[in-house]
């Protein structure tokens, strides 16, 4: 006799049902793993066996052979213990033969017989769900899975011993039940910044069109201070968002006691950062920073002091929204739809602007030139907005706070945004939210300027050398503007605002 369980194995942030098939014949005792499974799930062997020991049971002195169909899909990870241990509890007679039908499975086991928690559960939840089956989880993922559906049937357990009450009856497991986690500590507020009424004014233009933004000034003039502070004004996350977002974390096995959090990421990798790190990869490949800032703000400080060819491979995630990590034996997709906010120095020494300063490695300009040109062209013009962060002076630092702080801003990114997901939901076209996310003739369509505006575009095409890829991304930011003023369409005010946001991109160009 067979005794099959339910479980997963994930290609991104899908989880592909499988199917755990146990067997105890007669023959020589053995225990044996099939299905191309990797190292730890040959491994699940000896932490079963122990596991089964130390909750009371011995393994038959029979031939156990598990079979992971389908058997040329890759297995990873080690999820698989707890139903290969059920599964054996099962065919041995432990629990009841059926208790295990219609219930997704996966935990790993302790030796001690405990269930430690996986990677994965939410994305579990999910495709048990819409199988229409349960899940049978560790005790602290319980909370995430429990996000997947109200209706859905969780047995979320803490050991084998548990469970094997609860199937018997002796000990009923109560659903879990969903959790937020609470962020403490003091929410960082735009109020807290003096000065840098440009800058801040760049940050609200960036939040509401979702468009990526790049800082270039001298150290301490606030760069890193108002990128931390760009959440505080984006609008709050959509049930699809935070589902996408917590799919993304769940995969990575960064949620901590199966609490989901509210909150837009913010992913601030340092430089030394390597490409697997940035994009995602290595063994298993895994999510990257720009898949964990899914929805949300990715920060890259001192920009010119990543490897060239890690900023470069960040071009096909900024345009489709999406990475592709390819493999010899398999394909993974993940989610990459993040504002890309980068900070940097004119210069090595920081100070090729500063008045009278006469830089050691030769002219201010060459200095400023062979450090900027670090970055490669088309990345800079893949960012919408290129703006100069000037030093703050002590005259600022000594006038009161401003009187607007994230609140005022944000409430006029969310009527922008408003109006982008309306005027987009108009046309059809579910899948874009924002300005940023707008192609082609959908663009040209939505943001198409008026007379005065389109003259003064022309000659600014030709003046500035627009590419393509740049005239659409001027168009994208003018239709931003315009959302932000209540204007139906885009006027030359707008287009010179936009305009000015590629002149600092312009100036590194012919310097490098």
């Amino acid at each position: 006799m067979v005794q099959r369980v339910s479980t997963v194995a994930f290609e991104g942030i899908e989880a592909r049902a499988v199917d755990v098939q146990v067997q105890v014949a007669p023959g020589l005792p053995a225990f044996h793993v099939v299905g191309l499974a990797d190292k730890a799930v040959s491994e699940a062997r000896e932490r079963v066996r122990a596991a089964l020991i130390a909750s009371g049971l011995a393994l038959p002195a029979r031939r156990i052979t598990v079979n992971l169909a389908p058997a040329d899909l890759p297995k990873e990870g080690s999820h698989y213990d707890l139903p290969i241990a059920l599964g054996l509890m099962a065919a041995i007679g432990a629990i009841p033969h059926d208790a295990l039908a219609g219930f997704t499975v996966l935990g790993e086991l302790g030796l001690d017989g405990s269930i430690a928690p996986v990677a994965g559960v939410l994305p579990a939840a999910i495709g048990a769900n819409a199988r229409s089956e349960g899940l049978i989880c560790p005790a602290l993922c319980g909370p995430e899975a429990a996000w997947a559906s109200p209706e859905m049937e969780i047995v979320a357990a803490s050991s084998l011993i548990q469970l094997a009450n609860h199937f018997r009856g002796t000990q009923v497991l109560s659903r879990p039940q969903p959790k937020i986690r609470d962020v403490g500590g003091v929410p960082l507020d735009l109020a807290d910044i003096k000065g840098q009424e440009s800058a801040k004014r760049a940050l609200e233009v960036a939040a509401a069109g979702g468009h990526n933004l790049l800082m270039c000034g001298p150290p301490g003039a606030g760069k890193s201070m108002l990128a931390a502070r760009l959440p505080s004004i984006l609008p709050p996350l959509l049930p699809q968002e935070l589902l996408e977002i917590s799919m993304i974390a769940s995969v990575a096995g960064e949620i901590a006691d199966g609490a989901l959090t509210s909150r837009r990421p913010f992913r601030s990798p340092h430089h030394s950062a390597s490409m697997p790190a940035l994009v995602g990869g290595g063994l298993r490949a895994r999510p990257g920073e720009i898949s964990l800032s899914h929805h949300g703000v990715l920060f890259l400080d001192e920009l010119p002091e990543f490897a060239a060819q890690v900023l470069d491979s960040l071009r096909q995630p900024l345009e489709s929204g999406e990475v592709s990590i390819a493999r010899a034996n398999h394909r993974v997709t993940y989610p990459a739809r993040f504002m890309l906010v980068a900070a940097m120095n004119p210069c090595r020494c920081g100070r090729a602007n500063d008045p009278g300063f006469a830089c050691k490695r030769g002219s201010n300009a060459r200095c400023a030139a062979d450090y900027q040109g670090r970055l490669s062209g088309p990345l800079l013009d893949r960012i919408d907005l290129h703006i100069d962060v000037p030093a703050v002076t002590a005259a600022d630092l000594i006038l009161p706070p401003p009187s607007e702080g994230s609140r005022e801003i944000a409430a006029r990114v969310a009527r922008a945004r408003d109006i982008q997901a309306e005027r987009y939901a108009a046309l059809g076209l579910d899948g874009i939210r924002t300005n940023a996310q707008a192609q082609g003739p959908v663009l040209e369509e939505v943001a198409k300027p008026d007379k005065t505006g389109l003259s003064l575009l022309r000659d600014a095409a030709d003046a500035m050398r627009l590419s393509a890829r740049g005239y659409h991304r001027v168009l994208r930011v003018a239709r931003t503007l315009a959302d932000l003023d209540g204007a139906e369409h885009v006027g030359r005010i707008h287009l010179a605002e936009a305009l000015s946001y590629r002149a600092a991109s312009d100036e590194v160009r012919p310097a490098a």
